[in-house]
């Protein structure tokens, strides 16, 4: 990209991401995972949700090697702009933001690795869930069963879709 491009703002890939970004946010945000789930309806149980969706998402890019590496990169920077904003509309400062906010990209990056090894073909799915989604908090049987079930069926149902159909934001609907 020239850099007459860059100062006037074409090309934009960031913006690109938007919409794939927007259906993580929705799905995160089904008012299912906190009724039958049992996900907590709090400003973390609600990060923990979005984090587990967009996890998935980046584990389906991250299976065509480096060839959406940049697209990953702009989606984390998507969730992380928009983790900022909510932790100011929330009346957080800008000096303690920063602290937040790495504490945040160290979570998704640990749901990055727990998720990885809970949803592989020999992982424990709901082991990685109740440590990191439900936060040693334990849902009941039904309720983590519930949670697992969707979001092993969105994992299947991502890596059945070509990147580029995730990557312009058509996502699989939740079952």
């Amino acid at each position: 990209m020239s850099l007459f491009d860059r100062l006037f703002n074409r090309n934009r890939p960031r913006e690109a991401m938007i919409p794939l970004y927007r259906g993580i946010v929705e799905r995160g945000r089904d008012p299912r995972w906190y009724a039958q789930g049992g996900v907590p309806d709090t400003k973390d149980g609600r990060f923990d949700m979005i984090a587990a969706v967009i996890a998935l998402v980046l584990l389906r890019l991250e299976r065509d090697g480096e060839t959406y590496a940049s697209q990953s990169a702009l989606l984390a920077e998507l969730f992380i702009e928009d983790m900022d904003g909510q932790l100011r509309e929330l009346g957080i400062g800008d000096i303690v933001v920063g602290k937040h906010i790495g504490k945040m990209m160290g979570a998704l990056g640990g749901r990055l690795a727990a998720y990885r090894a809970g949803f592989s073909a020999d992982g424990d799915t709901r082991e990685a869930l109740a440590r990191n989604l439900y936060r040693g908090e334990p849902p009941s049987d039904g309720e983590l069963a519930y949670t697992a079930s969707r979001l092993e069926s969105f994992g299947t149902a991502l890596a059945a879709e070509p990147a580029e159909t995730i990557i312009a934001g058509r996502l699989p609907d939740l079952s």
